[in-house]
Formats: structure tokens, sequence, C-alpha cells
């Protein structure tokens, strides 16, 4: 109990350190066997003792003696030896901060081996992001072939160029180019902040939801089953990582 006045300083000191999560910190005091058993006597006590006991034997004509037993019976002469509650608060301190240094080693190597398993994933990403938009034309083209052989029946019925304009506006709802420029940029992005030093636990998460949005676009205009394989290979490849940003500060 009377270390919980050091919790003031202990939020502090975890809050110059750590920026992002949660922290339990248990601090718990536990004497040595032999500090436990120590003992320490109130002299002054005993002296006031001894005096009385000295009036009562002058007062009663007899020396009968107060025998050291007695004496060391009496409640407050012996009692447990007190603990320097200022010292104790230091030591507690800087085991406090030996332990905040040992975390910061530990996240240090769990970072380095996260950042090299979402690069890993980021490898991965870019192939497909980069295939997908190699095959564009191709698919953009016989989607529109497509789409001419539904309408064909239709050209006696709509104007040529009304027709033409339509083709037009449902292959532009079909081409992904744009998604998968956005899912470039960020995928660019997330290897820059890789590389930053401080804080970047949040950017990520946030970088995650842009991703996983883009990708998700990606699938619901998609004309063809490999853009569909695409869109489904990168969120999971988005969910592994983001996972992984959970437990980035």
């Amino acid at each position: 109990e009377d270390l919980r006045a050091l919790e003031p300083r202990v939020r502090d000191a975890v809050g110059k350190r750590l920026h992002r999560g949660k922290v339990d910190c248990n601090l718990r005091f536990q004497p040595t066997e032999a500090a436990a058993g120590a003992l320490e006597m109130d002299e002054a006590l005993v002296g006031r003792l001894l005096a009385l006991a000295h009036r009562v034997e002058v007062m009663a004509h007899e020396m009968a003696g107060l025998r050291t037993i007695d004496l060391l019976r009496w409640p407050g002469v012996i009692r447990s030896a007190a603990i320097d509650n200022e010292s104790l608060a230091e030591q507690a301190m800087q085991a406090f901060a030996k332990a905040l240094e040992q975390m910061e080693d530990t996240r240090k190597r769990e970072g380095a081996r996260l950042r090299e398993l979402m690069q890993q994933r980021l490898a991965a990403m870019a192939p497909l992001v980069n295939e997908t938009r190699a095959l564009l034309p191709e698919i953009i083209a016989a989607y529109r072939e497509r789409l001419a052989s539904r309408l064909g029946e239709l050209r006696t019925q709509l104007d040529p160029a009304r027709l033409e304009q339509e083709m037009v506006l449902f292959t532009s709802r079909a081409d992904v180019a744009e998604e998968l420029d956005r899912l470039a940029t960020h995928l660019d992005e997330v290897r820059r902040v890789l590389d930053q030093s401080g804080p970047v636990g949040r950017r990520l998460d946030f970088l995650m939801q842009e991703l996983n949005r883009e990708a998700n676009t990606l699938g619901s205009k998609a004309t063809d089953i490999r853009v569909t394989n695409t869109s489904v290979e990168l969120k999971v490849l988005i969910e592994q990582m983001r996972e992984q940003v959970q437990n980035i500060e």
C-alpha cells in the first residue's frame, strides 16, 4: 500500500517511453527473511520503564528489581524494524526503469521481426497489382466485346451514338486502373512508414484500412475471374498485415 504513492511517477515514466496500447504494471515489495525478522528496541521507553521501576523500589523500600524479560515483554518495547519508505521508493523506481528498458529492448526486437514480416507481405502484393494492371487492356476489351454482344439486339432500338455512350460508361465502371494506382501508392506509403523511427502504429493502421477499401472495390468492380482472385489474395495479405500492425507502436 505504501508503494501506491508511486503511481503518478510510474505513469509519467511509462508515458515518456510508450505512445500506444495499454500497459499493466504490478509493483510488489517482498522483504527478505532477514529484513522481515529484524527487530528494534524503543530505548526511550525502556529508560522510562527503568526510571519508574526505580521510583517504585524507592517508595516500596525494597529492591525486587525488574527482570529483563519483563522489560522486553512490555508493549511497545520491541517492534519490527521500520522500513525506510523513501529509500524503498527510489529503489522501486530504479527497478521499474530497468524493467522498462528491458521491455523496450524486447519491443525493438519484436518490431524488427514484424517489419520483416510486413515487408514480405508487401513484396507479395506488389506483383499482384502490377500483373493485374498489365491485364487491364485485355480485360476491358473482352468486357466491351461481351457488352456489345449483349446489346447487339438493341441496336435497332437505340441510337448508335447513345449505345456507344452507354458502352463507354459501363466500361469505365469496370476499369479498375484507379484502384490499382491507389493500391500501389498505399503500398509505397507503407514501405516509407516502416522505415521511420518514431511511433508508426496509428499511421499503419489507417493505411491498412485504405488498402482494404481499395481491395474491396477492386473485387466489386471485377469483370474477370483473375481480378476477383487478385482481390481475394490482396485481402488475405492485408488482413495478415493488419493483425501485425496491432502490435506496433
